[in-house]
C-alpha cells in the first residue's frame, strides 16, 4: 500500500540521492519523507530499508537521545512511548517526541536495532530547543497557518485531507509488477518542493535553524558512512535536506542560540495524546484507526467491525455476526458509490452507525472514543533513566498494584486496610506535590470517615510534573514533606495554613505537621480577622477526624481548634451586622462551615470523655449509617428523628455525654452564638433565617418558636425583600428545607401567606430570590409541594377532609396499610423467633397502628411510630415520644 508516483517522479528523486540506483552503489543519501505516525509511511519505510540496506539510519529527533536508542530494542518496551527532554535547572520546560507502533520513525529505530545498523537523531539539540522560548503554533485562522496535506488534497478535489491521504497513500496498491520502494518518497519530496517554492517557511520560521542543523549532522554522516545514509523526516523538511548550502552559512544559522543542560529520557504516551484535539502539533484524527490498519495482516475492514462488535457486546447492545457482515457490505457500497479505492474510516463509521448503532450517536461516541482514538497506553523497561523521585514513585505504584492507566477509573478506598491506606497516603502526597494522579470524588453515601473515593487518570505530562517535584527530594515522602514545610512558611493566609495542616494528615506526613503547626499557632495567634478564623475553622476540624482511622496523633490539632473556635464564637455576632447582600451570604457559607466544625468538635469531644464509641463504629454498616454527623459516638442531638420534645430530649441526652469534654461547651457557646443571630433584627434576613434553621435542625428550638420567628420575619411590615433573604436563609439550599416544609404544613402555610400578600409592585423584585431558592430542590419536593399549596392546609396543620379523596394524600392514619408492614419491620428489627407474634404481641401492635398510642414492648426497647401516607409512600421511623404520626 503505497502512494502512485507521478511520471516525473524519477528526475527530481535524483536530488534525493538514490531513488532509480542500484542498492549496491549508492548515489547521495536516502531521503524519506514521511508523515509523522502514518501507517502508510511506516510500511513504506520498512520497505525502503529493506531494499537499499543503509549503512546508518538518521532521524528526525533530539541527538541528546541516541544513548537511549539502544532501549527500543527491549522487549519490555511497548509503544506508544516518548522521548522525554527537560531542563535540568526547570523540570517544567519540557519537550516530548511521542512514537507509536505505526510511526515511521519507530519502525526505522526498530529496523535499525534489528540489522545492527547505526541509527541517530539529527535535529536541533534539545538543550538549544528548551532554551528558547516556545512559540504557540499558528492557529487555523491564521494567515500563517499551513497544512501542507490540506493544500494537496484540495489541488485533488478533496474536501478532507485526511481522506486524501487515506485514498492516496494508506488504501493504495501498487498495480502489476512490484514498483521501486523509493518511488513514493520521490513523488511527495516533488509535491512538497512545489509548495514551499509557493509558501516559503509555512509560517514556521524556527525550522530553518532546525534544518541548518540536519544538513550539517548529514554531512557528518555521510563523511562517516558514505553515501549509504536513509534520513526519515517529516516530509516537508525533504528539499531543504536536498538543497544545496554551504556548511558556513548552515553554522551562520546556529550562531548564538542560548543552551541550557537537559536531561532525557523515555516515558510512555498514549494514543489519546496522539490525536490531534489534545493539543499535540503533529497529532493525527484517529490513532486507534491507524494502528489497526498498520496490525491488521489482512481484511482490515473485517476485523475493524469484529472490534466494534466486541466492544458493543461488552456494553450489553445486541450485536450479531450478521450485523458485522452486514456493516461491512455496506461500508464498501458506500466507498463504491464515493469512488475511493477502499472503505475508510468514514465509509465504516457510517456503516457502524446505521447497521450496529440503529443510527444513534450515542453508542457511536462510545467506538469513536475506545476504537478511533484508543485507550492504548505504553510502557518503557526499568533501565530507562529516571528522576530518583520517579524510581521510587515506580516502586510504590508496583508494591500498593496502582498501575499507572490512561482511561479515567474511580478507586474505592477502605482506610482501615493497611494497603489501602498506603494507597491513600501516596495519592495525597502526590497532590501535595502537584502530580494530579488522583482527585478526591464524591463516593456512595455515608458519614463514615473510613472510606474514601479517587478518580484516577495518568497522563504523559505527570512525567514531567515528577521530574520537578523531584527538586524536593529523592522520595516520595521526603519531597512532599519539605514541600509542606515549604509552603508553611510562604503561606499568606490562615486558611492555607490550616488546609495545609488537614493534607499532612491525609498524607501522614508527621515530621512535616510539627512545622506545619508551628505556623499554624502563630497565625492563629496573631490573626483578629473573624473571616479569616472562620475560614480556616472547618479544614482543622475535618483534620481532627482523622486520628481514629489513621492512627494519627491530632493532639496538637485539637487545642488550636478550639482556641479557634473559642475566638469565632466571640466575633461571629459582630460580623454579621450591617452587612450588604454578597456579604451576607458569603457569611452565611461560613456560618454552615463553622457549624459543621462545631459539630466535629462536639462530637470528637464527646467521644473521647464518654467512651461511647470509636470514631466511625464497629463496622462498616454502623460506620456508614452513624446518625451523628462526626465521628464521635456521643453527639446525642444528632440521633433520632427530630421531632418536638423527643428532640429536645435528644439534645439533653447529647448535652449529658459532652459533660466533662471541651467540645461539650463549645457546642453550647455556639447554641447560644445562632440564638443571638436568630433574634437580632441587625443581622441580615439570611443568616438570622439559617440560624434559626440550624438550631431548629438541632433540636435546640422547638417548632413553635421556629414558626413564631417565621411570623415576624413574614409579618407585613418587614420588607419583602428581607423576607425573602430570610426565606431563603431557612429553607434554601439542598440541606432539607424543602422536605422541612411538607411536612410540617404549619410553616408552609406561612411561607404561602406571606408569598400572597406580597404587593404586586415588590412581587418581581423578590422573585429572583424565590426562585433560586426552591430550584435547588428535588423534583419530587417541588411536585408535594405544589400539591400541598394547590390544596391548601387546614388551620393547624391538619388535611382538609374535603380533599381526603386526593391521590397521594390520606386524612390521617390508615390502620389496615399500617398493619402490613408490621411483619416485615418485626423481621428487620429481629423480633420473630421463627414461631409469629404471640396473640398479646399482636394485639399491642395494633392497637399501636390503628390508635397512635405508645407501644412498649418487653423484649426490647424497639418503639414503633405511626405512618403518614406522603405522596402515595409509607414511611415508618423509630421515634423517642409516643403518638407522633409524621417523621422528619
Amino acid at each position: 500500500m503505497t502512494a502512485r508516483a507521478p511520471a516525473r517522479a524519477p528526475g527530481r528523486a535524483a536530488r534525493g540521492g538514490a531513488a532509480g540506483a542500484d542498492p549496491a552503489t549508492p548515489v547521495g543519501p536516502l531521503l524519506l519523507g514521511v508523515r509523522h505516525h502514518g501507517p502508510g509511511s511506516a510500511r513504506a519505510v520498512l520497505a525502503a530499508l529493506e531494499h537499499v540496506r543503509p549503512r546508518a539510519v538518521l532521524i528526525e529527533g533530539p541527538p541528546e537521545g541516541d544513548a537511549l536508542l539502544s532501549l527500543a530494542a527491549d522487549e519490555r518496551m511497548r509503544p506508544p512511548v516518548a522521548l522525554l527532554a527537560h531542563a535540568v535547572d526547570d523540570p517544567g520546560r519540557a519537550a516530548f517526541w511521542p512514537m507509536a507502533a505505526f510511526s515511521p520513525e519507530w519502525v526505522a529505530i526498530r529496523w535499525a536495532s534489528a540489522h545492527q545498523v547505526p541509527v541517530r537523531f539529527m535535529d536541533l539539540p534539545a538543550a538549544h530547543a528548551l532554551a528558547v522560548p516556545e512559540q504557540p503554533e499558528p492557529r487555523q485562522e491564521d494567515a500563517r497557518s499551513f497544512d501542507p496535506i490540506g493544500v494537496l488534497a484540495s489541488t485533488a478535489g478533496y474536501d478532507d485531507p485526511e481522506r486524501w491521504w487515506e485514498d492516496v497513500v494508506e488504501h493504495r496498491a501498487a498495480d502489476g509488477a512490484p514498483g521501486d520502494p523509493r518511488a513514493p518518497f520521490a513523488a511527495l519530496a516533488e509535491a512538497m518542493g512545489a509548495l514551499r517554492e509557493a509558501y516559503g517557511d509555512g509560517g514556521h520560521p524556527r525550522d530553518a535553524v532546525r534544518e541548518a542543523c540536519m544538513r550539517l549532522r548529514l554531512r557528518a554522516a555521510r563523511k562517516e558512512f558514505g553515501d549509504g545514509v536513509a534520513v526519515v523526516c517529516g516530509a516537508w523538511h525533504v528539499p531543504a535536506l536536498a538543497a544545496r548550502t554551504t556548511v558556513a552559512a548552515d553554522k551562520a544559522l546556529l550562531k548564538g542560540i542560548p543552551k541550557v543542560r537537559t536531561e532525557t529520557t523515555w516515558v510512555p504516551w498514549t494514543h489519546r495524546r496522539l490525536a490531534r484535539h489534545s493539543g499535540y502539533g503533529a497529532g493525527i484524527e484517529s490513532p486507534g484507526w491507524y494502528g489497526h490498519l498498520f496490525d491488521a495482516p489482512d481484511r482490515p475492514l473485517e476485523r475493524w467491525m469484529t472490534k466494534v462488535a466486541r466492544l458493543l457486546r461488552a456494553e450489553d447492545r445486541l450485536v450479531s455476526s450478521a450485523h458485522v457482515i452486514e456493516a461491512v457490505r455496506l461500508a464498501e457500497a458506500l466507498a463504491a458509490v464515493r469512488g475511493r479505492p477502499a472503505a475508510g474510516l468514514t465509509e465504516a463509521t457510517d456503516a457502524v452507525r446505521a447497521v450496529m448503532c440503529e443510527g444513534s450517536d450515542v453508542p457511536l461516541a462510545l467506538v469513536h472514543d475506545r476504537l478511533v482514538v484508543g485507550e492504548a497506553i505504553g510502557a518503557v523497561p526499568d533501565g530507562a533513566p529516571a528522576v530518583p523521585l520517579q524510581r521510587d514513585l515506580a516502586g510504590q505504584q508496583r508494591t500498593l498494584r496502582l498501575r499507572p492507566e490512561a482511561e479515567r477509573r474511580g478507586l474505592e478506598l477502605d482506610l482501615r486496610k493497611d494497603t489501602d491506606a498506603a494507597r491513600s497516603r501516596l495519592l495525597h502526597r502526590l497532590r501535595l506535590l502537584g502530580v494530579g494522579w488522583g482527585e478526591p470524588s464524591a463516593g456512595r453515601g455515608g458519614t463514615g470517615t473510613f472510606r474514601e473515593s479517587w478518580q484516577l487518570h495518568w497522563q504523559p505530562e505527570l512525567f514531567v510534573r515528577v521530574a520537578e517535584a523531584g527538586a524536593w527530594g529523592t522520595t516520595v515522602l521526603s519531597a512532599a514533606s519539605a514541600r509542606a514545610e515549604s509552603d508553611a512558611v510562604s503561606a499568606t493566609t490562615l486558611a492555607e495554613v490550616t488546609a495545609l495542616a488537614e493534607h499532612c494528615l491525609l498524607a501522614g506526613l508527621p515530621d512535616a505537621l510539627a512545622a506545619v503547626m508551628d505556623a499554624l499557632a502563630a497565625r492563629a495567634a496573631l490573626d483578629s480577622d473573624v473571616g479569616h478564623l472562620a475560614d480556616a475553622l472547618p479544614a482543622l476540624a475535618r483534620a481532627l477526624r482523622y486520628g481514629d482511622v489513621r492512627a494519627t496523633d491530632t493532639a496538637a490539632l485539637s487545642t488550636v481548634a478550639l482556641g479557634l473556635a473559642e475566638r469565632v464564637c466571640v466575633g461571629l455576632p459582630s460580623a454579621c451586622t450591617g452587612l450588604d447582600p454578597a456579604a451576607a451570604e458569603e457569611q452565611r457559607g461560613r456560618v454552615d462551615g463553622i457549624h459543621t466544625a462545631v459539630t466535629l468538635l462536639a462530637g470528637a469531644g464527646a467521644g473521647a470523655g464518654a467512651g461511647e464509641g470509636e470514631g466511625e463504629g464497629e463496622g462498616e454498616g454502623e460506620g456508614e449509617e452513624s446518625a451523628g454527623p462526626g465521628p464521635g459516638g456521643g453527639a446525642g442531638a444528632e440521633s433520632g428523628a427530630r421531632t418536638g420534645g423527643g428532640a429536645e430530649a435528644g439534645a439533653d441526652a447529647g448535652a449529658g455525654a459532652e459533660a466533662g469534654s471541651p467540645g461539650g461547651g463549645l457546642r453550647e457557646r455556639w447554641t447560644g452564638v445562632l440564638r443571638g443571630l436568630a433574634a437580632r433584627d441587625t443581622v441580615a434576613g439570611v443568616l438570622r433565617g439559617r440560624a434559626t434553621r440550624l438550631l431548629l435542625d438541632d433540636g435546640h428550638l422547638p417548632e413553635e418558636e421556629a414558626a413564631r420567628l417565621m411570623g415576624l420575619a413574614l409579618s407585613p411590615g418587614a420588607p419583602p425583600t428581607d423576607a425573602a433573604a430570610w426565606i431563603e436563609g431557612f429553607v434554601g439550599g439542598a440541606a432539607g428545607g424543602g422536605t422541612l416544609l411538607v411536612h410540617d404544613e404549619r410553616l408552609l402555610g406561612l411561607v404561602d401567606g406571606w408569598l400572597t400578600s406580597i404587593p404586586p409592585a415588590s412581587f418581581t423584585a423578590v422573585l429572583p430570590l424565590l426562585r433560586r431558592t426552591f430550584s435547588t430542590y428535588e423534583p419530587g419536593v417541588r411536585r408535594t409541594l405544589g400539591e400541598l399549596v394547590r390544596r391548601g392546609p387546614a388551620p393547624g396543620g391538619a388535611h382538609r377532609a374535603s380533599d381526603a379523596e386526593t391521590d397521594g394524600f390520606g386524612p390521617g392514619l390508615d390502620g389496615e396499610r399500617a398493619d402490613a408492614v408490621v411483619p416485615v419491620l418485626r423481621l428487620l428489627l429481629g423480633l420473630d423467633t421463627g414461631e409469629g407474634n404471640t396473640g398479646g404481641e399482636r394485639a399491642a401492635t395494633e392497637t399501636a397502628a390503628t390508635e397512635s398510642a405508645n407501644t412498649e414492648q418487653t423484649a426490647g426497647t424497639e418503639q414503633i411510630a405511626g405512618t403518614e401516607q406522603i405522596a402515595g409512600t409509607e414511611q415508618i421511623a423509630a421515634g423517642t415520644e409516643a403518638g407522633r404520626t409524621a417523621t422528619r
